[in-house]
């Protein structure tokens, strides 16, 4: 969070509240602990960095070391970083923590151990099956309300307590936080010891086993919902009810249920839950990424990533936002999060394509249109590029290749939109003298490219991700050795440490909800239903079939971050779309792409929310203004569907021919998103573009002829076209 503090600090007061509204509502925000409190989530952020660091560059962790201290590290830091919320929600705490205190002291004084305290819940709830609340209370209640009596007096000791801290010491956990991270790292260190164990007993685990995964679960459905809120958490809570009432609900989604020890045992102690595919990718690649992301913007080659464009496009028209396209594609491209892309280089290009003489909603929009194609551009894209490396099996390399030009198509598509809107308003670009000289900036700053470059090389040549980004990150310092100014000592390797564990944990606090999600469709077989029921709704229709995915991924992401949003309708979609004739990747791909579309499609859009409050602009007039810019968003899956070529499925030949056609349907296609060519266009040349794009999308040199002929055609028939006089004098 850090470098977004500096990144915004030019902007107004009442700019850069709207802004930190914004990231909060995006992510709560963290306590700025103090004192020992800091010390220690630093050095547990510290050890988390340093231990993977390890893992990846010299010799890998075990399985369940791999995951488990991932995820312990992870969950104790939200619980110490992330506050519970109100007063209300605190109080709720306390009484839950006061139960988990009660559960423990039974467990070990009224109960001979956890297991012995567990069969007597069992056998309570056995007998009051068979025989009735009556005789269940009768016979074996016993010491059973002992537990709940207990409740009471712990509860009323950490109620005032934990309000107290709360609001004397804001920044600081509460007794209740502290019990619960000390809860959570009891339950996952249980799952790492006894690893070996519980893949022996699947099926037919233990008493202990059955209230560690209850705890366990519990307390994992409350670190998302402090870190993410109700939302998300909400959707999880509704798939266990799913798995709970199967045999209740309408035929289309009835099955035969499961008991909540059986959910439980199921989403926390084996690896398909919170423990499974999230974590795994997660512990393996993303974080290693993200440490990467933090090094690299601490070396100083953010600076250089924003002179390059300004020297390259500054005096074009609208060169400003050319500028915001080019750089959000180099930023995005070691960045997971649009929102945190958008307010990194929009902190600077938004006011400068205002001054530009852009209208403040559409600067406001640009740039979150352009930030979320840092989603599909290697080498990193984000944590959905390795989600999907883990689903298809294919090598994270061979995804790499895949994504890059689809990705160039996105930002092609983007920066002519960009172009026709500056010429539609008159808008020119800056002056020459105000601008780096683009040799200069790559003589002075060439170097800033080479961890970019290092990373894509090394796993272009087989190795690993983590490995590749663990050299990456070394060669970030040495970077930045390079000049006095921006060399890191001691204290800035630290700073990137923990802005890069920091950073880690919003995307980790979806484990457990993504596990229970997941692993409740696993269990259930409900993706082999939702992929039937797509197939029926859709009649056997591809297109019909896209369009219904688009429509679950806008819905699924009024409430689910895009990376989750991804994993849910793959594991739910890509069935369908691979029993329509699609291979596994192109599915997948076509997911990931329409997944991304909450960012920037109202009413959720927070990227462009986050854009039109730089802007000082309407953010309901910024978001569908950016939707509008990132209609690429929407076409590309169609390419993917349709000429699998894009996705280099064909021969040499065929693929070149594909992505010439491409290049110039986007081309077009940017002309017609804009309604201008060399002025506005009327109804009927606009309909003569969009018959001109669809041709020269189709890879074809008879089509691509006609394509071209056609807006040959709407060029001539516009010669009567006048110059715009230019908006504004640029400053």
């Amino acid at each position: 969070m850090a470098d977004t503090d500096k990144s915004i600090d030019d902007l107004s007061p009442e700019d850069r509240k709207k802004v930190q509204e914004l990231m909060e509502k995006d992510a709560k925000t963290e306590r700025r602990v103090a004192g020992p409190w800091l010390w220690f989530t630093s050095a547990l952020s510290a050890a988390m960095v340093l231990l993977y660091f390890y893992g990846a560059g010299f010799q890998a962790l075990g399985t369940q070391y791999h995951l488990g201290i991932y995820v312990l590290i992870t969950f104790v830091l939200v619980f110490l970083l992330y506050p519970a919320g109100g007063r209300t929600a605190v109080a709720v705490m306390s009484v839950a923590t006061g139960a988990l205190i009660s559960v423990a002291v039974s467990s070990f004084l009224i109960f001979d151990s956890p297991t012995a305290f567990y069969q007597q819940i069992t056998q309570f709830r056995e007998t009051w099956d068979y025989d009735g609340l009556a005789k269940a209370l009768a016979d074996d209640f016993g010491a059973l309300r002992w537990t709940l009596i207990l409740i009471v007096p712990f509860s009323l000791v950490l109620l005032p307590l934990d309000q107290m801290l709360a609001r004397r010491f804001h920044n600081a956990p509460t007794a209740s936080d502290v019990i619960m991270a000390t809860g959570i790292a009891l339950m996952v260190l249980y799952w790492i010891s006894q690893f070996e164990a519980l893949n022996y007993r699947a099926g037919a685990e233990n008493e202990l086993d059955r209230l560690v995964s209850i705890i366990g679960l519990a307390l994992s459905l409350e670190i998302c919902r402090r870190v993410l809120g109700w939302s998300i958490t909400i959707i999880g809570l509704l798939m266990l009810c799913f798995g709970l009432f199967g045999p209740y609900l309408p035929e289309l989604f009835a099955h035969r249920g499961f008991s909540f020890e059986r959910l439980a045992t199921a989403l926390f102690i084996t690896t398909n839950g919170v423990f499974g595919v999230m974590a795994s990718v997660l512990a393996t690649y993303v974080i290693l990424f993200i440490f990467f992301g933090a090094f690299l913007q601490k070396s100083g080659a953010g600076r250089f990533f924003i002179d390059l464009p300004l020297a390259i496009a500054g005096k074009s028209a609208g060169g400003p936002a050319k500028v915001a396209v080019i750089s959000s594609a180099l930023f995005g491209s070691v960045s997971g999060s649009a929102i945190a892309n958008t307010v990194s280089s929009g902190a600077f290009t938004i006011p400068m394509m205002k001054r530009a003489g852009f209208k403040p909603h559409v600067a406001g929009a640009i740039e979150p249109a352009a930030s979320i194609g840092g989603a599909f551009l290697p080498p990193i894209m984000g944590a959905g590029g390795f989600l999907m490396a883990e689903l298809t099996g294919l090598p994270y390399s061979q995804i790499l290749i895949l994504a890059v030009g689809p990705a160039l198509l996105y930002f092609l598509s983007v920066f002519f939109m960009v172009h026709f809107e500056a010429k539609k308003q008159g808008l020119i670009g800056m002056p020459g003298e105000l601008l780096p000289d683009w040799r200069d900036v790559l003589k002075t700053g060439w170097y800033f490219a080479l961890p970019l470059v290092i990373i894509t090389v090394l796993m272009l040549m087989g190795r690993s991700p983590g490995n590749a980004a663990f050299w990456a990150t070394l060669s970030c310092i040495a970077v930045s050795w390079v000049h006095k100014d921006t060399r890191m000592g001691p204290r800035e390797i630290w700073d990137a440490i923990q802005v890069g564990a920091r950073n880690t944990l919003i995307i980790g606090a979806t484990m457990g909800v993504i596990g229970v999600i997941v692993g409740t469709i696993s269990l259930t077989g409900m993706g082999l239903k939702f992929s039937d029921l797509m197939i029926s709704m859709a009649g056997n229709n591809l297109l019909l079939a896209l369009g219904l995915v688009a429509i679950a991924s806008l819905i699924l992401g009024l409430g689910v971050p895009v990376t989750a949003a991804y994993l849910i309708l793959a594991v739910l979609s890509v069935p369908a779309l691979g029993a329509l004739g699609l291979p596994l990747i192109t599915g997948h791909m076509i997911v990931y792409w329409l997944s991304q579309s909450s960012n920037i499609t109202p009413p959720v859009c927070m990227a462009a929310y986050a854009g039109a409050a730089i802007a000082g602009a309407d953010p309901w007039k910024t978001g569908w203004t950016s939707m509008r810019f990132s209609k690429m968003l929407f076409v590309t899956p169609l390419l993917f569907a349709y000429i699998p070529a894009i996705l280099l499925d064909g021969t040499a030949f065929q693929i070149a021919t594909a992505f010439f056609s491409a290049t110039l349907g986007t081309i077009a296609f940017g002309a017609l998103a804009m309604g201008f060519l060399r002025r506005r266009t009327r109804i009927h040349e606009w309909i003569m573009l969009g018959v001109a794009t669809f041709l020269l999308y189709w890879p074809d040199f008879i089509s691509d002829a006609a394509g071209l002929a056609i807006v040959a055609l709407v060029w001539w028939l516009q010669r009567d076209a006048k110059p715009t006089p230019a908006a504004v004098a640029p400053a």
